[in-house]
């Protein structure tokens, strides 16, 4: 293996790292995020409230896209990403809610 092969390896190995570490940060995010959500869930379910709130997720996607812009990311991805997350936020307060529910009042 020649000295260019082994310092293109030697970039391509620390470039994956960097990737890994982000990858890493992003699901602790991710984690503190979905704590926070599920508060609401909690919330929501106490009082009565739906667990879609369809203005919110709006204002939300707005702010992302833009904030993907900035970034110098593609908007239409970032709001790609964040319906995932709140499909899976919504799933969340729906069963929080059916099982607050399902408790004997008491």
């Amino acid at each position: 293996m020649s000295g260019d092969d082994q310092a293109v390896l030697a970039d391509l190995l620390s470039l994956r790292q960097s990737i890994d570490n982000i990858d890493a940060a992003l699901t602790h995010l991710l984690a503190e995020r979905f704590k926070f959500t599920q508060r609401v869930g909690e919330l929501k379910a106490a009082h009565g409230l739906p667990a879609a709130d369809p203005e919110r997720e709006r204002q939300q996607v707005q702010r992302l896209r833009a904030l993907a812009e900035e970034a110098h990311l593609d908007p239409a991805f970032a709001e790609k990403w964040f319906s995932f997350v709140v499909a899976e936020v919504i799933h969340h307060h729906e069963r929080i809610a059916s099982s607050t529910a399902e408790r004997p009042a008491g």
